[in-house]
């Protein structure tokens, strides 16, 4: 294992068992950034790097029973965490690194990934393969259920003009994965960045 990815393990690890309780009032934001993907009845659906699985039910109401909802982690103790809130009910829970998706090539029609990107060892190579399971057209959410500003202020430090977040990075960086941007908001209630899957 990589240093970088035992350091995300750990890191998330020591949090999971009380992962949902710091962080309780969160469900309505998930909620909204998931119908802004623009999901179907009978879409097929990652969150990637789902830890918990807070995700998991609005995209399972948003897919309907027809639907599939993969919720993909490096950690462990989140898919434990994820299993023991009953979330496994909602979608299928996969020990997986964002890096290497155990998934077919285009097989599905878009990725939620909350709080994933500062996450991500290799910005560019991870979002490539999230666009590599997406088939063209498809449609990625970058989301936060808290802005840029509010979140380094909850951490006691300053956004940054180096911040991957900021859009004139993440705009870049997605054109070079395979996305397109079509929406960019950061606000202190929420960040939400959404891409469609170029061809």
């Amino acid at each position: 294992m990589s240093d970088d990815r035992a350091h995300v393990q750990e890191f998330f690890t020591a949090r999971a068992a009380d992962w949902d309780r710091r962080f309780p009032d969160d469900g309505p934001a998930y909620a909204a950034a998931v119908v802004e993907l623009g999901l179907r009845e009978g879409g097929r659906v990652l969150d990637a790097g789902c830890g918990t699985g807070r995700a998991l039910p609005p995209l399972r109401a948003a897919v309907g029973p027809s639907g599939v909802v993969l919720g993909a982690d490096l950690t462990p103790a989140m898919l434990a965490a994820a299993r023991e809130a009953g979330r496994d009910q909602e979608g299928q829970l996969l020990l997986a690194d964002v890096a290497a998706l155990p998934l077919r090539s285009r097989s599905l029609d878009a990725v939620f990934a909350a709080g994933l990107i500062a996450h991500l060892a290799r910005p560019e190579e991870n979002l490539r393969e999230l666009a590599r399971v997406v088939r063209p057209g498809g449609t990625l959410a970058l989301f936060h259920p808290i802005g840029r500003a509010a979140l380094a202020a909850r951490h006691g430090r300053r956004i940054t003009a180096e911040d991957l977040r900021a859009e004139p990075n993440l705009r870049p960086l997605l054109a070079a994965s395979g996305w397109r941007m079509t929406s960019y908001v950061d606000e202190d209630d929420r960040f939400l960045a959404l891409s469609v899957r170029t061809d």
